[in-house]
């Protein structure tokens, strides 16, 4: 039996739709057995595929092709996860040092914050305007 990659990686959950995964074939990010794979190119059972999404790159042995969607926990029955443990280590130290989940209060300022920076750093003349009326000259 055989199956579409592009389908496969929509059906095996590993995109969420059909033309992301065709785009990922198409720009070179999904591989079949080392070599990169157009969206038509057909996979077959022991196939092993490795997919670019930045920075990490997983890779999967295909169990069983499918072109049909399953749901989720029939996953373990079409693939088997084959991704190196660095690649995971990759994506925990991206995660910690990039600005994912930033702390309220840390980096620039937002728009409000901003404004009310001004508002307190603004020289206030009690009333005055800075045209200089109402000051002795």
């Amino acid at each position: 039996m055989e199956a579409r990659i592009d389908k496969w990686l929509w059906a095996a959950r590993i995109f969420k739709t059909r033309s992301i995964a065709a785009d990922a074939c198409k720009n070179g990010r999904v591989s079949i057995n080392g070599t990169t794979a157009k969206p038509s190119r057909t996979v077959k059972e022991g196939d092993t595929i490795s997919v670019k999404k930045a920075p990490v790159v997983y890779s999967f042995r295909i169990l069983r092709p499918i072109e049909q969607r399953v749901g989720a926990r029939l996953l373990p029955e079409i693939y088997e996860n084959v991704t190196d443990p660095q690649q995971y280590e990759l994506l925990e130290m991206s995660r910690i040092s990039g600005f994912i989940d930033r702390a309220r209060g840390t980096g620039r300022p937002t728009k409000k914050e901003r404004r009310a920076l001004d508002a307190f750093t603004a020289p206030t003349l009690f009333g005055f305007d800075d045209t200089g009326e109402g000051w002795d000259e």
